[in-house]
């Protein structure tokens, strides 16, 4: 949200002042405005967060973090790390060699959280199970959905039950999102409902429960999210909450996010017969670029067209600017009843906002809503400077805020326009990312429709980390107690590992080690049952009986 002069002197801080820190994205990285300052900064680390967007086997790959190779060798004594919070090994390699690491070398903390409960459970009505969950649970908690218009939605449900409850997402603008997150930050939400764009570089550590109403698309996002629970390493709970529609949804957007070598060929021919580009040329030439024309045009879908030209930006052959996603917004400044008197004495207005009213309802006095001049006006059969016109004059009436698009969407060619037959796309990387969304998409339903295992051993072995261990508290190890307690068996332990305390104090793995006869995982539930209940205490590793 800079503009150029703030940067200049930002930049300019770095080289001459006592700047310690800079935080920088991968885009503004490769603008000849920062590399000219860079060679002048005196520069300690390079540190990249989120450092599996840099692999294209990871799960949100991003093309600029890739030339974060090229800008070392600009600075080629300063040390780097790269950091990510989940990432498997073919990524923590991929990564490694991506960045021109002079040797491999991994730091790793488990991934394993023992204070960390996770469950899953099938529902029909979820809001009213999480409603349910959030009584019994106390603490601040975080809702993810994958839907905006659900944000606000849940969150009125939840305060019509008493429960203190905002919502929150991208489309907000950045005032209202700064307020919604200190007012949670603070205490004074206690729930927030939100898209994946809550929680980054948030580290509140008394989160006691994250629900998630949409099964994410993978096992990292999913643990990413879940992990903001429990940051204090007290008890928090991780639940998600599925149906039918999530399964049916995430495999309609395997399809749409995973278009075919054809399907990328044919939306390339289309881009360069809309835009009238001959073959060889057109090279970092920027054009105009209508979507929704060039959609209707060519009789493509929205969505499967928008990830064929992602897929083309991945590999390089070409770029769509960021005003694609950012539209014009408004926002209705007053209430319904005060905008109702302005339509009563202003006419000439009036079928213009019973136009916004009839297309976007009443979503406007709550929201800014991403709109579109051109329909706008063809809905009104007027131009687009019209209806620009009319949003600017009631802007500056203050009857609504209307933040109008800065710059028109565009593609630029990064390659000479090539035959759609000979398109410099690869087969094999767009077949091996389909693979891998299939791959995600298996394991994170696996996970969710899982009965029969232990979830940390299933997100531990999904990182690469195997282990016999259970945790004792996700919904299956819970479980496994309730019946092993049901059991002889149960009794039985107990009294063995009483009459060998009574003796002296072992280790847990000493405990095992004696009571080989039984299953690891009937001795680690006893002595969980054991620990709840009281029966024994632990202490530097040791095992104690309770002092009577």
């Amino acid at each position: 949200g800079m503009n150029k002069r703030s940067i200049d002197i930002a930049l300019d801080n770095c080289v001459y002042g006592d700047v310690k820190f800079l935080y920088v994205s991968p885009e503004r990285l490769q603008t000849e405005l920062f590399l000219v300052r860079l060679k002048k900064m005196k520069i300690g680390l390079l540190a990249i967060d989120e450092a599996h967007c840099i692999s294209q086997w990871g799960y949100d790959f991003r093309p600029p973090y890739i030339k974060i190779a090229e800008v070392r060798t600009l600075i080629p004594d300063v040390p780097c790390i790269a950091l990510t919070a989940s990432a498997t090994i073919d990524v923590c390699t991929d990564i490694q060699e991506k960045l021109k690491f002079k040797e491999k070398n991994i730091f790793q903390k488990s991934f394993g959280r023992k204070n960390l409960s996770y469950s899953t459970f099938y529902c029909e009505d979820k809001y009213n199970r999480a409603l349910e969950i959030l009584n019994k649970v106390p603490g601040t908690a975080v809702i993810y959905v994958r839907s905006r218009n659900k944000t606000k939605e849940i969150a009125q449900f939840l305060t019509k039950n008493n429960i203190n409850a905002d919502f929150y997402h991208a489309g907000l603008d950045s005032n209202t999102r700064s307020t919604k997150q200190e007012n949670w930050i603070n205490d004074k939400t206690r729930v927030i409902v939100s898209t994946n764009a809550f929680g980054m570089g948030i580290d509140k550590p008394n989160v006691r429960l994250v629900i998630h109403l949409d099964i994410p698309p993978d096992l990292e996002s999913y643990y990413q999210e879940a992990g903001r629970a429990g940051r204090d390493e007290k008890l928090a709970y991780a639940v998600l909450l599925y149906d039918k529609g999530d399964i049916k949804s995430l495999e309609e957007n395997l399809a749409f996010q995973n278009p075919t070598f054809k399907e990328v060929q044919r939306v390339f021919q289309a881009i360069a017969n809309y835009l009238r580009i001959a073959i060889g040329s057109g090279e970092l030439e920027t054009y105009p670029f209508d979507y929704n024309d060039f959609c209707t045009r060519y009789n493509l879908h929205k969505s499967s067209t928008y990830y064929a030209i992602k897929k083309m930006e991945n590999q390089g052959v070409l770029s769509l600017n960021e005003a694609f996603s950012n539209k014009s917004k408004v926002f209705f400044e007053i209430p319904n009843t005060e905008l109702y008197q302005f339509q009563v004495q202003n006419n000439t207005y009036n079928p213009f906002i019973q136009m916004l009213l009839r297309m976007y309802g009443g979503e406007m006095f709550s929201n800014f809503i991403a709109i579109e001049e051109k329909v706008l006006a063809k809905e009104l059969k007027t131009n687009e400077e019209a209806i620009r016109n009319t949003l600017r004059n009631l802007h500056k009436m203050n009857m609504i805020n209307y933040e109008e698009q800065s710059d028109l969407p565009s593609i630029t060619f990064l390659i000479p326009r090539e035959d759609a037959n000979y398109l410099s796309v690869s087969k094999k990387i767009l077949d091996h990312q389909r693979n891998l969304s299939e791959k995600k998409i298996k394991s994170i339903l696996n996970y969710a429709e899982n009965k029969l295992r232990c979830r940390t051993q299933m997100i531990l072995e999904y990182f690469d980390e195997l282990t016999d261990e259970t945790c004792g508290n996700c919904d299956y190890c819970i479980n496994e107690r309730k019946k092993l307690k049901q059991t002889n068996v149960y009794f039985t332990i107990r009294t063995t590992i009483l009459n060998h305390l009574q003796e002296q104090n072992y280790s847990i793995k000493n405990i095992k080690e004696l009571l080989t006869m039984y299953k690891s995982t009937q001795v680690s539930n006893a002595l969980r049952e054991m620990l709840d209940t009281g029966d024994i205490t632990i202490k530097d590793d040791k095992l104690y009986l309770k002092k009577s």
